[in-house]
């Protein structure tokens, strides 16, 4: 059996196993009650899916607090941990007001088979996501004003821009960026594994009852801990790195992708206006040079995977040997995402290519799209136009896309 079979399989059985379960458990009976890290807590609802992940609407007993419980199935066991660990990685990464935080996590054995499951707690966001805001504008017959739209659209852009001006210590050993030893451990990186410098994950706290620390058997080296606090508060212990990073000395930018922007993974905050950027579990060094066959196929893989084909930029469908994969795939992502608040639907998720058989790929590869017809204004146009370019050099960088947001804000002002 092949892997991608291997792994479609566990897929569906997995996904059939957590369907039953959200159904049994919050439907049948009282309540369905789990403990980690030493608290239990009741399930009262699945949030959403997809994958090997399941979001429930959890809450702590002792205190009353509800979180969003992101519970994601490891069938290989500590190759898999160490897969789904990268996404708490990720957000111990990035310290932004536009970036979800992580609350706790933990690491337990899957009583129903050999692998593992990781749990994150993460904030409840009562107000969904930009997904939700859009579908209900859809059944309500609203829109967005641009103002909203754009300001929601500003400060996932602040989000991104924390990734992609991401500033990592500089070893006084450690060679540049530029040079072959670096080219390799991107490389490394790429197919899913780490060198030792860049393989630090946080440690879950572990309990009698089924909590799960790290040992030998799964590598990870001991680096800090997360913990729910009453008030909500997120410690991190011995977080050296974010302590020694927090200046520019000693340090340079080696930016992050998020490379799965969507209105679906940016959530809304209780006030209704700050967009909280989520869901970093497809989240890689962004500058990935292509020198073979074997690594474009990897990442077309990989993207195919973990990247949602309506937002996916052209260069993840089609890699090519000699260029540099980098943080340009996002900014595509985001004219997509634009696009999407603007007129409720992807640019390239359209009447042909949704029902009439043609291929998103192929409108993606050409930037085959159109406007509808509204009353936004050219200038919101224009900026769409800026971040849909097939070639990646074409597109604005991050900072020039909020520039010019910021521009088309003071004209509706």
């Amino acid at each position: 059996m092949s892997p991608q079979l291997f792994h479609a399989l566990e897929s569906l059985k997995d996904q059939a196993k957590d369907a039953i379960y959200a159904i049994t458990s919050c439907l049948c009976q009282q309540s369905a009650k789990i403990k980690i890290n030493g608290r239990t807590f009741q399930i009262i609802k699945v949030l959403g899916e997809g994958g090997f992940a399941f979001v429930y609407l959890a809450q702590d007993e002792h205190s009353g607090r509800q979180f969003a419980l992101k519970k994601i199935r490891c069938p290989t066991g500590s190759e898999g941990v160490k897969v789904a660990m990268r996404e708490v990685e990720a957000y111990r990464r990035f310290k932004h007001p536009n970036i979800i935080r992580i609350l706790d996590s933990a690491v337990v054995q899957d009583p129903e088979g050999d692998g593992k499951i990781v749990y994150l707690f993460l904030p409840l966001y009562r107000r969904g996501n930009l997904q939700d805001a859009i579908n209900a504008n859809v059944v309500n017959r609203k829109h967005f004003s641009e103002q909203e739209m754009l300001r929601l659209f500003k400060g996932t852009c602040e989000a991104v821009r924390a990734m992609h001006d991401h500033r990592a210590k500089v070893s006084a050993n450690k060679p540049s960026q530029s040079n072959s030893s670096s080219r390799q451990q991107q490389r490394q990186e790429a197919a899913g594994r780490h060198s030792d410098d860049d393989e630090r994950f946080p440690q879950p706290e572990g309990d009698g009852e089924g909590g799960y620390s790290y040992g030998s058997a799964v590598n990870v080296p001991l680096v800090t801990k997360h913990r729910v606090e009453e008030e909500g508060d997120v410690i991190f212990d011995g977080d050296e790195e974010l302590q020694q990073n927090n200046g520019s000395e000693n340090s340079e930018i080696v930016p992050y992708a998020h490379r799965d922007l969507k209105p679906g993974n940016v959530m809304i905050a209780d006030d209704g206006v700050t967009p909280i950027l989520m869901d970093f579990g497809s989240t890689v060094k962004a500058r990935i040079p292509i020198e073979n066959r074997n690594q474009a196929l990897l990442q077309q893989d990989i993207a195919a995977e973990q990247s949602t084909m309506a937002y996916r930029a052209p260069e993840l469908f089609d890699v090519k040997t000699g260029q540099t994969l980098d943080e340009k795939v996002d900014i595509w992502s985001l004219g997509c995402t634009l696009f999407a608040l603007a007129y409720s639907h992807s640019p390239f998720e359209n009447t042909q290519t949704t029902e009439q058989g043609g291929s998103i790929a192929m409108a993606v590869l050409n930037a085959q799209y159109k406007h509808p017809s509204s009353a936004y204004s050219q200038g919101l146009k224009d900026l769409i136009d800026s971040m849909l370019k097939v070639n990646p050099s074409d597109r604005p960088d991050i900072h020039t896309v909020i520039q010019m947001t910021d521009r088309v804000l003071q004209t509706l002002a």
